[in-house]
């Protein structure tokens, strides 16, 4: 059957959403929901890191309980996927790596990179940074209150409006170490899975 022009255009465009997800929130949901809408994605793809070259100090959960969260979360949602090649891979993750190999498995596709506000004034620090401008339009996630970062060349992209919250994933561990509730902060089938397996204590 042949494809209509409209379905033609909704597979060529493609997120790619990178991170920690240690563990994933309710801000990483809305973003997605916000990046599929705003883009027009056909399929959006959560990317759980090894390792953040970012953050060489700090030990991520162990990857089984990072993905084991992400697909409580998701459950359901057709439109998107996890991939856990960067866990696969091991090591430090960088994106350059992960980008290229989206381009060689979907040639003909118009990919989108979700990155942080904070993340736009840095990206000329990220490896092969100007291949990675080549290969991807920035697709940014405001947080409350943080002013709009330009994007210098060769970096070129669009903000998300989506709808900003101000939780990360830092702030969910601090609650659950305290001892405070991380409701309507994480999905529920997510907040019992860490209360279950004792995460983050």
């Amino acid at each position: 059957m042949l494809l209509s022009q409209e379905t033609k255009h909704k597979m060529e465009r493609i997120g790619l959403f990178g991170g920690s997800f240690d563990p994933v929130h309710l801000g990483h949901l809305l973003v997605a929901q916000a990046a599929r809408e705003e883009l027009d994605l056909s399929r959006l793809f959560f990317i759980p890191a090894a390792q953040s070259p970012f953050k060489p100090d700090r030990q991520p959960t162990p990857a089984k309980d990072r993905l084991r969260l992400l697909c409580l979360a998701l459950a359901g949602e057709t439109w998107c996927e996890i991939d856990d090649q960067e866990i696969r891979r091991g090591g430090v993750s960088y994106t350059i790596d992960t980008v290229r190999a989206y381009s060689r498995r979907f040639p003909e596709t118009k990919l989108f990179y979700l990155i942080g506000a904070d993340q736009v004034s840095a990206l000329s620090k990220w490896r092969a940074a100007e291949q990675l401008a080549a290969l991807v339009e920035f697709a940014v996630i405001p947080r409350p209150g943080q002013p709009e970062t330009p994007f210098v060349e060769p970096f070129h992209g669009r903000t998300v409006a989506g709808f900003p919250l101000g939780v990360s994933s830092s702030d969910i561990r601090a609650r659950v170490r305290t001892g405070r509730s991380i409701g309507h902060l994480v999905p529920e089938r997510v907040a019992e899975a860490i209360c279950n397996n004792r995460l983050y204590l």
